[in-house]
């Protein structure tokens, strides 16, 4: 949903579109991927059909990957809203290049950046 959602804002150029996305990506962040609108949808719509969780994911890496979200979509919305528009469109392609990673290949580039930033903390105390 959320490489759909940004890859019609580029195409359109909606901020409004984007402010729900940037309020998307910020319930995911402080509640994690579960409490989001898209994470609400999966349970209602999706799990059921394909049944429960074999294995569990860590929520500290994709709340990371929320909160990096969440901030591309608002220098994003920024950019669409005052300007300039180029910030908008830089900040939701990069927004979006990492959604389309997870959603095609299944590669959290958000969640890698949170596995590398620990072990760097961890290497230096």
């Amino acid at each position: 949903m959320t490489t759909v959602v940004l890859a019609v804002v580029l195409i359109t150029g909606s901020a409004w579109l984007l402010a729900w996305q940037t309020v998307a990506f910020a319930l995911g962040a402080a509640g994690g991927v579960a409490r989001s609108p898209y994470g609400w949808l999966f349970r209602k719509a999706v799990r059921p059909r394909i049944g429960p969780p074999t294995e569990f994911e860590a929520p500290e890496p994709p709340r990371f990957a929320q909160a990096v979200g969440f901030g591309f979509a608002a220098v994003g919305l920024i950019g669409y809203g005052v300007g300039p528009e180029w910030l908008g469109l830089a900040a939701t392609g990069a927004a979006l290049a990492a959604a389309f990673l997870n959603a095609a290949f299944g590669y959290c580039l958000g969640c890698e950046m949170y596995l590398l930033v620990r072990r760097l903390t961890v290497r230096a105390e």
